[in-house]
């Protein structure tokens, strides 16, 4: 049974930087053998972002709030499901919440070893 997120729970989400989380993202995905390049592309893949703005966001401290109004999200990226951090990634009805879940499902993904072409959900 997953669990709903509490409105705290967004709340505390909306107004999370990027630049906090991203180091956590690298260190997954690093740890298990992938690099940075891949981390990228699959955030592109996501959001449109490429490197140079990554670097920018980060550097603006943007919050997740402020990442994903800017994103443009993957028109493929509701094929992203399963359990990530207690929730199902699909049942999650707060969009924000949901689209940061995508991204760590993501993450997930590519530090357990999956191939780019599911990841990428073969876009």
């Amino acid at each position: 049974m997953s669990m709903t997120p509490s409105e705290e729970h967004h709340q505390r989400i909306a107004t999370m930087t990027f630049a906090s989380v991203y180091p956590h993202y690298v260190n997954k995905v690093e740890r298990k053998g992938r690099t940075v390049e891949e981390l990228h592309l699959v955030i592109e893949w996501l959001t449109s972002f490429n490197s140079a703005d990554i670097q920018k966001l980060m550097e603006e401290k943007v919050t997740f709030k402020t990442f994903f109004e800017r994103a443009q999200l993957h028109p493929k990226a509701s094929l992203i499901t399963g359990v990530i951090c207690g929730y199902r990634v699909e049942e999650i009805e707060n969009e924000l919440t949901r689209n940061v879940r995508y991204l760590d499902k993501l993450v997930d993904e590519l530090a357990k070893g999956k191939k780019m072409e599911k990841i990428l959900r073969d876009s």
